[in-house]
């Protein structure tokens, strides 16, 4: 393994003071129950250390397991669905594309993984995860380049002393199976050395066929581990590993026209049986949290990721005007794509006073270096229309060419936060940021700040207001053949969001309510439509359209509403346009960006054994172009479950039933005219869950 010289660096720093103080390293063990658990108070990601929500001057949702066990969900997506400020994008070629507050977040800016920025490009493995925090607004001040609308970390399961083996199985009524196993304890009579594995096999039926007649079907197995040991009183390391492998049909997504119908069958995949993605991902780091005295200590990270794709394309193009019938283009292709992704930070976290005033300091920097490669074969253009026999897979290979395309760049910031507390009252959050991104053509430095203020009325109660920036390098000038734009100069991205809030705990704290008004503007955007009608190989056309804001408005509430009635629930007003753009996006709304969402999770508990839920999931009506000239209607998918919880010997067992979209609703989820998302009709799944 390949080190990176930031972390090498600032661990010999610390080496030192690995045994110099005999300070205790607290040990947490977290115990749950599968009927527990909707509301967390704190959060790790908002402030890159443990945090208490009331102290927080920004908006954060936390989605725990409990919540993605009872709705069984297998991906990201319908784990983020549970956050109506989180709306979805296009699903095309097994990847998720999300919205957040109505800016689309990258799949390398956008996510973290336990603090480190995650390259995101495939459906996440949500069964490793505890839970999900969903931080809203710029982020930039400690995570670096990112995006305007905010970011998802995803907060890893670690190890427990107390022994656990959790075993369980799912099923669909198309026949799409997962078997999951997560197991973990002590390893040694002293507890100081602990391990937490993972194991999940899945495979997917999916409802959508191939114009053959072929299934569709997904193969995914994962594998996890992560092991803690205590080198002494005061200092922990902490290694991990996990590896994806997952192979999938592709499906670009449906084709809709002007009045935003689909054409054709809403279960027919234009794209070839023969075409599909193939990914390997590693994911590996070490980790150390060492105690320098009562009041500081010191967080030190470093993981490298690394993620191999092979994608064979029919690429099939929509021609403008096109009905069923009319003959259309695929342009096959075969592709292998390396991405490398090594993050390390380091982290100096205390708590002192100064004349009465209480500080929780943090000081640190963390770092990025990134590398991608490409192979790419392309094969003769076939011309097809629905009806005819499927032409047979093109004789083509990646391995063919001989020239890899490849870009990298390095990444370093270092960063300061401090939360300082006047009074029981009173609280000031002050924070700024330089880093540099150094990269072939381009160089890009920036300062970024942060600032709020939090007023508590009482201790279960925070109204606050913060002003964050953010900024996302680019490269020099647009590299893109295939654009009419290729090698216009661009301008760096910056954001900037206004945002005041409350928040509030009720019924002795079980149940937090919170609301936050944001404006965010966004200068720099770019903006890739496809062509009607391409010029030869020019197919797309690429834009800085200037000034992008997003002002709206949420309101959530999340606990126990009573001893047997628990909720989640959310909405969001939106209100989006591309401003100070003279040519053609003008007052005009970004495509998935609804003005109004919502989203509701509840469980009832009968008794100790039977528990209900029941939910919903509204999108109002949005743009499928950027033009906005097609309109996606709104919906609301209803879904339902209940789970039987029984005891069998020291066996707990839970079965449990969910039905989705209970009603059968025909709706369009996310995407484009020529790669939207067709909403499941009515789906049955069953599972048992077994804990020894």
């Amino acid at each position: 393994m390949k080190f990176n010289p930031l972390f090498i660096a600032l661990l010999a720093s610390t080496s030192a003071n690995v045994f110099a103080n005999t300070a205790n390293i607290e040990r947490i063990e977290v115990k749950g129950s599968y009927f527990n658990d909707y509301k967390v108070d704190n959060a790790s990601g908002p402030m890159r250390t443990s945090t208490s929500l009331l102290d927080t001057a920004q908006s954060v949702t936390v989605i725990t397991d409990t919540i993605v066990n009872e709705q069984l969900a297998t991906t990201l997506g319908e784990v983020l669905s549970n956050d109506a400020s989180l709306t979805p994008g296009s699903k095309q070629r097994n990847r998720e594309v999300f919205n957040l507050r109505g800016f689309e977040l990258s799949s390398s800016t956008g996510y973290l993984r336990d603090g480190h920025q995650h390259w995101s490009h495939y459906q996440q493995p949500i069964e490793i995860l505890e839970q999900v925090e969903v931080i809203k607004g710029p982020s930039s001040i400690l995570y670096g380049q990112s995006g305007p609308g905010g970011l998802v970390n995803m907060v890893t399961k670690k190890p427990t002393a107390q022994t656990l083996f959790n075993a369980s199985a799912d099923v669909d009524q198309h026949g799409s199976t997962r078997f999951m196993l997560d197991a973990g304890g002590a390893l040694t009579e002293a507890e100081d050395l602990r391990a937490r594995g993972v194991l999940v096999k899945q495979d997917v039926e999916y409802w959508r066929e191939y114009q053959n007649g072929d299934n569709r079907e997904r193969d995914r197995f994962l594998g996890a581990l992560v092991v803690d040991y205590d080198i002494s009183d005061n200092a922990l390391v902490r290694v991990h590993y996990d590896r994806t492998d997952d192979e999938a049909g592709l499906d670009t997504g449906a084709w809709i026209d002007n009045d935003a119908n689909i054409i054709g069958d809403d279960k027919t995949i234009r794209d070839m049986s023969w075409a599909f993605t193939d990914i390997t991902v590693e994911n590996m780091g070490i980790d150390f949290k060492v105690f320098l005295t009562d009041n500081w200590h010191v967080n030190l990270g470093y993981n490298e990721q690394t993620f191999e794709r092979q994608r064979f394309e029919s690429a099939p193009r929509k021609p403008s005007d096109f009905i069923e019938g009319d003959s259309y283009q695929s342009r096959p292709y075969d592709r292998f794509d390396d991405w490398q992704f090594k993050t390390a930070f380091i982290d100096f976290i205390g708590e002192f006073e100064t004349l009465g005033v209480h500080h929780q300091l943090l000081v640190g920097a963390n770092s990025l270096d990134y590398y991608y490669g490409q192979l790419r074969t392309s094969a003769d253009t076939i011309n097809f229309s629905a009806g005819q026999n499927e032409p047979n897979r093109p004789n083509i290979s990646y391995k063919s060419d001989d020239t890899i395309s490849s870009s990298a760049y390095d990444y370093y910031g270092i960063y300061i936060q401090d939360l300082i507390s006047f009074s029981p009252e009173w609280q000031l959050s002050l924070g700024g940021r330089y880093d540099k991104q150094s990269k072939e053509n381009s160089n890009n430095e920036s300062f970024v700040p942060k600032v709020g203020v939090l007023y508590h009325p009482h201790a279960s109660a925070t109204v606050y207001a913060s002003y964050s920036e953010g900024f996302e390098p680019q490269n020099e000038t647009l590299v893109n053949t295939s654009d009419v734009n290729n090698g216009m100069k661009l301008d760096a991205i910056t954001s900037e969001q206004k945002e005041v809030g409350v928040k509030w705990q009720l019924f002795d704290d079980r149940l937090m309510l919170s609301g936050a008004l944001f404006d965010i503007s966004k200068t720099g955007t770019l903006v890739n439509e496809d062509l009607i009608n391409p010029i030869g190989d020019i197919t797309s056309i690429t834009t800085q359209a200037g000034e992008q804001r997003h002002k709206g408005f949420e309101l959530a509430a999340q606990g126990a509403a009573t001893d047997r009635l628990f909720v989640m629930a959310s909405t969001m007003y939106l209100d989006a346009n591309y401003e100070r753009d003279e040519e053609k996006l003008e007052g005009k709304r970004p495509t998935d960006a609804p003005k109004w969402s919502a989203s509701l999770w509840t469980r009832y508990e009968l008794n100790d054994a039977i528990a209900f839920n029941a939910g919903a999931f509204y999108e109002g009506e949005r743009f499928a172009d950027n033009a906005n000239t097609v309109t996606k209607q709104g919906y609301t998918r209803v879904d339902v479950g209940a789970t039987y919880a029984l005891k069998v010997s020291n066996t707990d067992i839970n079965l449990r039933l969910n039905i989705e979209n209970l009603f059968d609703k025909n709706y369009l989820a996310g995407g484009g005219l020529n790669n939207v998302t067709v909403g499941e009709g009515t789906n049955v799944r069953l599972a048992a869950q077994f804990s020894f």
